[in-house]
């Protein structure tokens, strides 16, 4: 049978649900992201066993594994459908202002309520049909994020957590404290003794999800008492508010962080090592040109949020 022939008997919507199940390696999150019944896409992949006579999902316990075959067809499926997205989503060039695509994007809260906003207004402007899909990563999606990128369009998150991927610098950013207005052991900053003796609320204290300032501290020799974990910058500020503890967060969110009653920035009695927050995706987007706007756009809104102005 000739390959057009071939093509012409498949149901190339088979694509979108194989990249699906390889990305998410479970029915039930793959129908999530593709908002299917988990019936329907119980469907598609019992069709996809049949076409390519291999289970793609095998039980291992309580978990599905990719099977052999199925780990090799995930670079060139992910390849297969960006290429068959980029030709339905292509404009000529120059011809963006009539885009309607939409972008994903992974970030924490911090990521979203700074460089996020600026890049969207900036879209709106040149772009009005440009959506964009921001969505909270997880210490699971970070950790998966080689696999994860292939299917979203990028990541915002600081040096220091991912590698073999490509990436566009966007801002430097420095670390400060919160702490209650009415603290009575905190001056207009914190000292080094205030570190072994205050309780602290950390923002992702886990073995594989940390921040830069946290760990820096523990290498200064000083084990932080954490009352409160948080996976939410923004909200670690409510934490503090009438307590006796300390909350680390970025310079950038200062400004956010002031906003909240009861509460005010000082700063650290060390020298932090600075961030360096980038913008991270798989290189199978690199030759996308209008991924290529994208990524040119947050370098953009990444020198208005280092010059301040994010918070105008």
């Amino acid at each position: 049978m000739s390959e057009p022939a071939l093509l012409s008997r498949l149901d190339l919507n088979l694509l979108v649900s194989l990249d699906a199940l390889l990305t998410e390696r479970s029915v039930t999150r793959a129908a999530e992201s593709l908002r299917l019944s988990q019936p329907a896409l119980s469907a598609s992949l019992a069709r996809l066993r049949a076409h390519f006579n291999d289970p793609i999902l095998a039980r291992r316990g309580n978990t599905y594994e990719l099977t052999p075959f199925a780990l090799r067809l995930t670079d060139h499926t992910t390849t297969a459908l960006e290429a068959a997205r980029r030709v339905f989503e292509s404009r000529a060039a120059g011809s963006f202002a009539q885009s309607t695509r939409e972008f994903s994007i992974y970030g924490s809260d911090y990521g979203f309520a700074t460089i996020g906003p600026v890049a969207s207004r900036l879209a709106s402007e040149r772009s009005p049909g440009v959506r964009f899909r921001f969505m909270l990563h997880t210490p699971a999606v970070v950790e998966d994020a080689s696999n994860r990128l292939r299917s979203v369009d990028a990541m915002i998150l600081p040096h220091g957590f991912l590698a073999d991927l490509s990436f566009t610098d966007l801002w430097h950013d420095d670390w400060v404290a919160v702490v209650a207005d009415d603290n009575p052991h905190v001056g207009d900053r914190l000292e080094m003794a205030d570190l072994g003796t205050l309780p602290f609320v950390l923002t992702y204290a886990s073995r594989s999800a940390f921040t830069s300032v946290s760990r820096q501290i523990q290498q200064l020799g000083i084990e932080p008492r954490v009352d409160v974990v948080v996976g939410s910058f923004l909200s670690l500020p409510h934490f503090v508010r009438g307590t006796e503890r300390v909350g680390l967060i970025q310079s950038a969110l200062a400004p956010m962080a002031g906003e909240v009653s009861g509460i005010r920035v000082v700063d650290l009695p060390f020298a932090a090592t600075p961030l360096l927050n980038a913008l991270w995706w798989h290189p199978v987007h690199e030759r996308d040109p209008e991924h290529a706007w994208m990524r040119a756009l947050f370098a953009e809104a990444g020198a208005v949020v280092a010059a301040g102005d994010h918070a105008a």
